[in-house]
């Protein structure tokens, strides 16, 4: 039940994230979520999109390495301390969270949250077993 995320490596010099974000947005590509963590010569740029495999095609056209990774999208409450108890879920269950980020939908009492673990399996297992509800590329394209 994984879904995709695109990552790509964008050069950490003015303009160029707005030149990556453009070049899928002159593409009719919608985001739904978004993140990205630099260094000093480049960032990592993720992104969940609207339409992954159309993203990847259009980043590599532009000259974009970029790669897709599974990633575990799961509900968290929309309230102090959601976020904390969904990972301690994990924690408790021995999963290590590699990073996370999240975005609210609009209208709901959630926040999706991404999760990037080792075992996606395992994490999900787990998450469902408390009752946290999973997203799926499904949901996410009704966003």
């Amino acid at each position: 039940m994984a879904i995709k995320q695109v990552s790509v490596f964008v050069e950490n010099k003015k303009g160029a994230l707005a030149d990556a974000l453009r070049a899928l947005s002159d593409a009719g590509i919608g985001l739904r979520a978004l993140s990205i963590a630099d260094t000093n010569d480049f960032g990592i740029l993720r992104v969940i999109t609207d339409d992954n495999a159309k993203a990847m095609l259009i980043l590599s056209e532009h000259g974009y390495v970029c790669s897709k990774t599974d990633v575990v999208a799961a509900a968290a409450d929309d309230k102090p301390g959601g976020l904390a108890a969904l990972l301690a879920l994990l924690s408790d269950a021995g999963i290590d969270v590699e990073y996370v980020y999240a975005f609210v939908a609009q209208a709901k009492s959630h926040a999706c949250v991404v999760l990037r673990v080792k075992d996606n399996a395992a994490a999900e297992a787990v998450l469902a077993k408390a009752g946290v509800s999973l997203i799926t590329e499904e949901d996410i394209a009704k966003l």
